[in-house]
C-alpha cells in the first residue's frame, strides 16, 4: 500500500511539474529555434514508426512506368518543388523558414515507396507537409513518388523536359489545375521567392491597370512584330520559337506573382500553348512606345474559347517591355491581364 502512494504522489508531483512547464511558456516554440535533441530524436522516431507500420500493406504500382513518371512532374513541380525543391535550386524562401526543413529530393530521394505514399496521402502533424489524400486520388499520388524516385537523376533542363510534357497540375478529384478558365490562368508555380530567386510580388500587385495610354500605334513597329511573333509561337504551339524571343532576364507577372524565365518554361509555357491552340483570338488594338533600345508594347484582344464545355469569352491584357538585341528585339518583361467578356454587349 505505501509503495502505490509513493507512485501515486510522484505521478501527482508529474502532473504538476508538466502542467507548470506547459502554462509558463518558457519552452520556446518558434520554427526558428530548434528542438532539444532528445525531443528532435524521439519524434523522428515516433514519425518513422507510425509511417512503416500504417504503410507496411500498401503494394506500390509499377514505378518504372515512362507515363506514371511523367504524369507525377506537373503535380511534383506545382505542389512540393517550392519545399523539396528541384534540379538546379538549393534552397527557397519557404523551404529556409521551415522547420523541420524537408528534405531535398533533387539531391536524395527515398528507400520506401510505400511510405512516401502514404506520407503524400495524409500527411504529417506538426510539421509544414500536407494530406495531399484529401484532393489527390490515389494514381496522381503514386505517379508523384515514381517521379520523386526519378528525381535526383535529372539535370535542370532534363527535369523541365518532364514538366512540360506532364500535362502541369492535374490530380482528379474534381480539381484540374491546368484549365484556364479564367484566362491566363496558369498552373501552380513554384512560388519560392527569395534572395537567390528574383521573384517579386509587390511591384506587379501595385501596378496600374494596363491601358494604351501614353502610346501609339506603329511607334515600334519592330518591337511590334516581335510581340506578335510571340503570341503566334504560343498559338502555334512552337516552343523553341517563343523561348527564343524571350530575354534570359524575362519577369512574366500575372495576379501578382511574378515568374523567371526558367519557372515559365518548366510549366507555365506548356499550360498557354494548350489553351491558346484551340482559342479564337482577334487582335482589337495595339500601340507602342520607342526610348532608345527600350520598347513598351500593349495589346487587347478578345480570346474565344470553352472551359469544361462551357464557351469562354475574355478580354486580355499584354503590356510587354522589350530590349533591342543587335538586329532583333526580345522580351524582357510581360504582365498579363484578363476578364470575363460580356457577350450580351456586343
Amino acid at each position: 500500500m505505501k509503495s502505490l502512494l509513493m507512485l501515486l504522489l510522484l505521478l501527482i508531483v508529474a502532473l504538476a511539474i508538466g502542467t507548470a512547464f506547459v502554462w509558463s511558456g518558457v519552452y520556446n516554440i518558434a520554427a526558428d529555434s530548434p528542438h532539444w535533441p532528445i525531443t528532435e530524436n524521439t519524434l523522428t522516431i515516433l514519425r518513422n514508426r507510425s509511417i512503416l507500420s500504417r504503410a507496411a500493406d500498401i503494394q506500390p504500382p509499377n514505378l518504372e512506368d515512362p507515363a506514371l513518371i511523367r504524369s507525377g512532374a506537373g503535380n511534383y513541380d506545382a505542389m512540393c518543388a517550392t519545399c523539396h525543391l528541384k534540379p538546379g535550386k538549393t534552397d527557397s524562401e519557404l523551404h529556409r523558414g521551415l522547420y523541420p526543413q524537408p528534405p531535398n529530393f533533387a539531391e536524395r530521394s527515398f528507400s520506401d515507396p510505400a511510405a512516401a505514399f502514404w506520407a503524400i496521402k495524409h500527411g504529417i502533424k506538426a510539421s509544414a507537409m500536407p494530406a495531399w489524400g484529401k484532393s489527390m486520388e490515389d494514381s496522381y499520388i503514386w505517379g508523384m513518388v515514381a517521379f520523386v524516385r526519378r528525381l535526383p537523376e535529372l539535370t535542370p533542363e532534363q527535369y523541365q523536359t518532364e514538366v512540360a510534357a506532364s500535362g502541369g497540375h492535374h490530380h482528379g478529384g474534381g480539381e484540374d489545375h491546368h484549365d484556364h478558365a479564367e484566362g491566363h490562368e496558369h498552373a501552380d508555380a513554384d512560388a519560392d521567392h527569395g534572395a537567390d530567386d528574383h521573384h517579386d510580388h509587390d511591384e506587379s500587385a501595385s501596378a496600374a491597370p494596363i491601358s494604351l495610354e501614353g502610346l501609339q500605334g506603329g511607334a515600334a513597329p519592330a518591337a511590334e512584330h516581335a510581340a506578335q511573333a510571340f503570341q503566334d509561337a504560343l498559338k502555334r504551339g512552337d516552343r523553341a520559337a517563343a523561348l527564343d524571343l524571350l530575354a534570359p532576364q524575362v519577369r512574366i507577372t500575372e495576379d501578382g506573382a511574378t515568374q523567371d524565365l526558367d519557372d515559365y518554361a518548366s510549366a507555365h509555357l506548356g499550360a498557354d500553348m494548350a489553351f491558346l491552340k484551340e482559342a479564337r483570338i482577334t487582335l482589337k488594338s495595339r500601340a507602342s512606345a520607342l526610348t532608345g533600345d527600350t520598347a513598351k508594347v500593349v495589346s487587347i484582344s478578345e480570346i474565344h474559347s470553352t472551359s469544361k464545355g462551357k464557351p469562354l469569352a475574355l478580354e486580355s491584357r499584354e503590356a510587354m517591355e522589350l530590349e533591342r538585341n543587335g538586329e532583333h528585339w526580345w522580351i524582357t518583361a510581360i504582365r498579363w491581364e484578363s476578364a470575363a467578356l460580356d457577350e450580351h454587349a456586343h
